[in-house]
Formats: structure tokens, C-alpha cells, sequence
């Protein structure tokens, strides 16, 4: 049987407001200066860059993950103000980074065992953040688009207690699934018989 591969990659997937709010953005930058890119996936924060994986093997790698990201602790995170990637991408910052580089570290050291996929070097220079725009931006309006979407982005803090597999079709990204990570002790309750 021949393979079908697929495209996935992995990534904290806000829901809720955040997720809301980053998406009326992506809207607000396609409205105004037709930047549309950004808004073939959902807003996320890239722990796992795109890789190819036969489709036919995908409870395989829902398994693997699955148990992965059982054993790692939910964390909080905080995003605040807007950075940029030269003149080709804008984001919204990632503060308090320490537990989120630790978890990409634990997942990309996974990746190389246990799913025999290349390291890449964005899993050495991980640089976390939320992509407002990027490939269909032009460098001449950057500062354009950078004065227009400046105090439109407000801080958020969440807590990441969960971890997605999106998967690319019909030329967008979609979660296809979720892996809850470790109940925190202290969340636990706490059985004395």
C-alpha cells in the first residue's frame, strides 16, 4: 500500500479570548493591507515546526504524543506587546519563557528518539511567539503595518494545559488533536483512606 503522507506540526493553541482576540487582528491586517497568510492556521505557539508523517500511521504518533505530554507539567504563560522578525514577520511576545523552552527542548530531544524526525535549526534558536503576519507581507509598508496594529494587541496570560497536533488540508491548518499534560500535583485532589 503506498504511503500518504500529511503535513503536521505541534503548538500551544489558545482558546477562548486570546484566540478570539489574535484572529480579529489577522482580520483587521487582511482588511486594511490584504495580509491573509497568517490566517490559514489558528493563532498558536510553535513547539514543533512542520514535518511530514504517513497518514496511515497517525495513531501511531497521536500514542506517542499522547505519552509524551502526559508526563509534562501545565504551565503559565503571558503575552505582551509586539515584536518583529526583520521586516518580513510581526508577533505578539511571549513573556516568561523558561517552562515553555523547556518543554520545546523535551519535545524536540522526543522528536529526534522516539518519532525519527530531523532536527531543525528553529528546535536549536527557538525563538517562541504568536505570528500576526508573515509571507505576504511587503518590507516598503512594514512600518505601516506595524503603526496600524500597535495598541490593538493587549496583554494576555494563560495557562497551557494542553498541547496541539494540527494538520494541514486543503492548504490550511486545523488541530486534529489534543493532548492534555500531567495534572498538576497541586490541582490533584488528595485520596487519605
Amino acid at each position: 500500500m503506498p504511503r500518504d503522507f500529511q503535513k503536521y506540526f505541534i503548538a500551544i493553541v489558545p482558546e477562548g479570548e486570546i484566540q478570539e482576540k489574535v484572529t480579529e487582528i489577522k482580520h483587521l491586517l487582511k482588511e486594511t493591507f490584504n495580509l491573509k497568510y497568517a490566517l490559514k492556521s489558528p493563532a498558536h505557539i510553535t513547539l514543533k515546526m512542520p514535518f511530514s508523517w504517513d497518514e496511515n500511521r497517525e495513531s501511531r504518533l497521536l500514542g506517542r504524543l499522547s505519552h509524551f505530554f502526559s508526563q509534562e507539567l501545565p504551565f503559565e504563560l503571558t503575552l505582551s506587546g509586539i515584536g518583529r522578525f526583520g521586516r518580513k514577520v510581526i508577533y505578539v511576545k511571549v513573556c516568561d519563557q523558561e517552562k515553555l523552552r523547556q518543554l520545546q527542548k523535551n519535545l524536540g530531544l522526543f522528536c529526534r528518539t522516539r518519532l525519527q524526525l530531523d532536527a531543525e535549526l528553529s528546535d536549536h534558536r527557538y525563538q517562541p511567539h504568536m505570528t500576526l503576519a508573515y509571507k505576504d507581507t511587503k518590507e516598503k509598508f512594514f512600518e505601516d503595518y506595524l503603526r496600524f496594529i500597535k495598541g490593538k494587541v493587549p496583554a494576555f496570560s494563560m495557562a497551557v494545559r494542553d498541547v496541539a497536533l494540527l494538520k494541514r488540508e486543503n492548504r490550511r491548518w486545523y488541530v486534529c488533536h489534543r493532548f492534555a499534560l500531567a495534572a498538576d500535583i497541586q490541582d490533584s485532589p488528595i485520596n487519605l483512606s
